[in-house]
């Protein structure tokens, strides 16, 4: 099945997406300040601009789209039918980029905790399980 979008349309459609301040994130920033916790936001200092600093604990969290970042649930694992190469490529130097960036933030002495997008919203048990991360 042909891609029912031009490649201007695609390109504008995807350009439209957000790094920051996505809905999962925000999702995720409302939970835990009604539960107490405080962060910073996008520290340039950090590898990787985690979207969430916890720095008294030295933990950080980052929110990850499914698709941009390849997880394993559906919609991470589905690939356009259209220039496939070209966003399998792209998926795989995120992961490689993602994977430098969690070793270096290691190195520093800092925790880190992958949200994904697909997880977020569906009920407590990420909140719990995020919790869990920074009370440890």
């Amino acid at each position: 099945m042909a891609d029912f979008m031009t490649a201007a349309q695609r390109s504008a459609h995807m350009a439209k997406i957000r790094s920051k301040n996505t809905k999962p994130e925000l999702w995720l920033r409302r939970a835990l300040h009604s539960a107490g916790y405080r962060y910073r936001l996008h520290d340039p200092a950090l590898p990787g601009r985690p979207d969430l600093v916890f720095a008294g604990r030295k933990k950080v969290i980052f929110v990850n789209g499914c698709f941009w970042h390849g997880h394993d649930c559906p919609v991470g694992s589905r690939l356009p039918k259209s220039n496939t190469a070209f966003w399998a490529d792209k998926r795989r130097r995120n992961q490689e980029r993602d994977k430098n960036q969690r070793s270096q933030l290691t190195e520093l002495g800092w925790s880190y905790l992958d949200v994904w997008e697909c997880e977020v919203g569906t009920g407590l048990g990420p909140l719990a399980e995020v919790q869990l991360f920074l009370d440890e």
